[in-house]
């Protein structure tokens, strides 16, 4: 099995995921506010506030990061 580079898209996805896993993790107040500082529409905003009380949603995001750039390297145009 010969593994491919992964695209750039994949990678910018992977990284973008990364990122967003850390902010939720190390910085879950601070994210709160800023997404309540944004000016949102209340159900939106509403919405966003839960996913980052959530810590399932940020080690999702940080265990989806790497394990996209592995499939990304095994299958082919993705």
């Amino acid at each position: 099995m010969r593994p491919n580079p992964p695209r750039m898209v994949t990678v910018v996805l992977a990284v973008a995921l990364m990122v967003i896993g850390l902010a939720l993790v190390f910085f879950q107040g601070q994210t709160i506010d800023i997404v309540r500082d944004l000016g949102l529409p209340n159900d939106v905003q509403r919405q966003l506030v839960q996913l980052a009380s959530e810590q399932i949603a940020a080690w999702a995001a940080l265990v989806a990061a790497p394990v996209l750039l592995i499939v990304g390297s095994l299958l082919p145009n993705i």
